[in-house]
């Protein structure tokens, strides 16, 4: 299973959710692709067990790869936000609505 290859949308957290979710369907679906992956005894001279588990374990990998690359980067971003947003609000102590969308941003890191 292939992670998504499209860049991770920080803005909209329920789509970054989303994203999150199609990317653990490898994780989620663990046993279903060890039973494939792993050759019953009819099929285990047809079937080269050991590379078949590299394969699994090497897709394992770079969906947990990519999920964390995401992530962090997706925190990164948000962090640079709320950083403009405390030194905005730093001068506009009044700005309510600066102070909403500073506490928005803050949820979502």
């Amino acid at each position: 299973m292939a992670a998504p290859s499209a860049a991770a949308s920080c803005e909209d957290f329920a789509e970054f959710q989303e994203l999150l979710r199609v990317m653990r369907t490898i994780d989620d679906r663990i046993v279903h692709e060890l039973n494939t992956t792993i050759p019953t005894a009819s099929f285990v001279g047809k079937v080269d067990a050991s590379q078949t588990c590299k394969e699994l374990y090497q897709s394992l990998m770079d969906a947990h790869t990519s999920r964390e690359r995401i992530i962090k980067n997706c925190i990164a971003q948000t962090s640079n936000v709320v950083k403009t947003l405390r030194e905005e609000r730093e001068k506009a102590q009044d700005d309510v609505a600066l102070l909403k969308q500073l506490r928005k941003e803050q949820t979502k890191v």
